[in-house]
């Protein structure tokens, strides 16, 4: 199970860096975790984004961190409302830091440098509002 992949206290820092980046941008951020990817990466993040039901945020401004520990397979994908305004290859430098990360087995630590990250980078397109609604859950969500 996914979710035996972390500890209760990597879980906890992954949290903190969704809640933390949320501050800095009206974008939305989850993670989803499972042990391993039965199909296309990307084809199972946008599975994965649908069923989260991500795509239902008003400026459709969700990003899904999707990683699949066992087959060291992972995605970024955010929603057309960011697709339309971020330049090409914005979530390559994010990617490679996280890789750097997952190759010494830090897949805590990658996921919570990326949603970071990724918070910083969408303050310039989404920036925090006062009246920001939290739309979609912190919480991470597991696979099988």
């Amino acid at each position: 199970m996914a979710e035996k992949l972390f500890t209760e206290e990597q879980k906890g820092r992954i949290v903190e860096a969704i809640k933390e980046a949320e501050l800095n941008t009206s974008g939305e951020i989850r993670v989803h975790i499972e042990k391993s990817c039965p199909e296309d990466v990307m084809d199972r993040a946008a599975f994965m984004f649908e069923k989260l039901k991500m795509h239902k945020t008003e400026l459709r401004n969700g990003v899904l961190f999707y990683l699949a520990v066992k087959d060291r397979k992972f995605a970024i994908l955010g929603d057309a409302g960011i697709n339309i305004k971020v330049p090409e290859g914005f979530w390559d430098n994010i990617k490679e830091t996280m890789v750097n990360h997952f190759k010494e087995g830090d897949f805590a630590g990658g996921l919570t440098k990326g949603v970071l990250m990724s918070g910083e980078q969408l303050k310039n397109h989404f920036p925090y509002q006062t009246d920001d609604v939290n739309e979609l859950s912190d919480d991470i969500s597991f696979g099988k």
